[in-house]
């Protein structure tokens, strides 16, 4: 564990930057405030100790600054004029803890204890994040340069948006993306596959029913646009939501309002809701397949994901960006990946596009020695 300590007195600086270390810890120090922010620029620390009264930037203006720059290290603020009130401040303002001068040894260590676990809590935290919510989007063709720019500009607003692409070109992600730019990323993300359900089940699904609705309601049920109240409810596949559901959807977007299945009792919902396709609705909506006035609802912003043939720039920083997460996740060794191998995975046709191309990485992980090349991508994938 590495630990930064942050005092103008030479003293404490020494003696407790001595203790700590002879408790197995690795400690650097800084005489300023400005110091400080300097060694916390170009590395990271686990626990940061601040002293709050220092000439120059004090500590009140070093944990701000701190919380400016994203720094999630725990930061423990001392003084030898604590108070109360002083102490409460630099909590609301993010400090993990707050220790008065003189400086007692079982309380510091205590709370360095408390802090490691704090760390390894928010290391846990953030891989959990990348499992559950995706990872970011990945290449820099110009194509996701302008679905960047595009989530930029719309995730602030409430507008609804359609989001169009082939199967796996990464559609959920960008719903993902907008939610969590949004002002209700701290709200319920409610996924909701509409091809997955059959259309029996879809409305019960959407709109909740009533207990002794029909044979199989045997309690009252919470349908996903309740679930999702004050946050975002994303329909995937929304082409093959059957008419009776598209018209209840319908009435909810211009009303804001549902009823239950078995219900004739109203409820507000306020949702803002996200959708998703693969097929081209246009045509769905000629063929009657799909009502028009639904669709204009829905499509207030589209947003149209490239096939991964239209992006092929950023296949190699897709091989490496997969490489590191299934290593992360299973424990595989990564394996350098020979040029004339990326030449061809490059040059292959992916109808199954992003998750066929993880896919096809992890079995080349799997099968080849101790690197990738162009004989194992023909024996493996072509």
């Amino acid at each position: 564990m590495k630990i930064l300590i942050i005092d103008d007195e030479r003293s404490v600086r020494g003696s407790l930057g001595e203790i700590l270390r002879d408790e197995g810890y690795e400690v650097e120090v800084a005489e300023t405030g400005a110091e400080g922010i300097e060694k916390v620029d170009k590395q990271h620390f686990d626990v940061i100790f601040c002293d709050i009264k220092m000439p120059g930037m004090d500590g009140i203006e070093v944990l701000d600054k701190l919380g400016a720059m994203g720094v999630d290290s725990a930061i423990v603020m001392i003084s030898g004029h604590g108070d109360i009130e002083t102490a409460v401040d630099c909590i609301k303002k993010g400090a993990f803890d707050f220790i008065p001068k003189p400086l007692d040894l079982n309380r510091t260590l205590i709370t360095i204890r408390n802090a490691s676990e704090r760390t390894s809590l928010v290391a846990q935290t953030k891989v959990l994040k990348k499992k559950v919510y995706g990872a970011e989007m990945v290449g820099k063709s110009e194509s996701i340069e302008n679905i960047r720019q595009m989530i930029d500009k719309v995730a602030a607003t409430d507008a609804r948006i359609l989001v169009c692409g082939a199967n796996g070109t990464g559609k959920e992600l960008v719903a993902r993306n907008i939610w969590q730019k949004s002002q209700r990323s701290g709200m319920p993300y409610i996924e909701v596959n509409c091809a997955a359900i059959p259309s029996e089940l879809i409305e019960s699904e959407l709109f909740g029913h009533e207990k002794g609705s029909f044979t199989s309601a045997v309690k009252q049920h919470k349908g996903k646009f309740e679930q999702a109240d004050g946050g975002t409810l994303f329909l995937d596949e929304i082409g093959d939501m059957s008419p009776a559901a598209q018209a209840k959807v319908l009435r909810v977007l211009q009303e804001k309002k549902l009823s239950r299945v078995g219900s004739d009792t109203d409820i507000n919902v306020d949702v803002r809701v996200i959708a998703a396709t693969n097929k081209n609705l246009r045509e769905e909506i000629a063929k009657g397949n799909f009502r028009e006035d639904l669709y204009h609802r829905l499509a207030v912003i589209v947003i149209n994901v490239p096939s991964l043939d239209e992006r092929k720039d950023d296949i190699p920083l897709l091989v490496e960006y997969f490489q590191d997460q299934i290593a992360s996740e299973s424990g595989m060794a990564k394996l350098p990946v020979d040029g004339d191998a990326l030449k061809l995975l490059v040059e292959k046709q992916w109808p199954g596009n992003i998750r066929e191309l993880r896919n096809v990485v992890e079995r080349l992980m799997i099968l080849s020695s101790d690197r990738i090349t162009a004989a194992d991508v023909r024996a493996y994938v072509l």
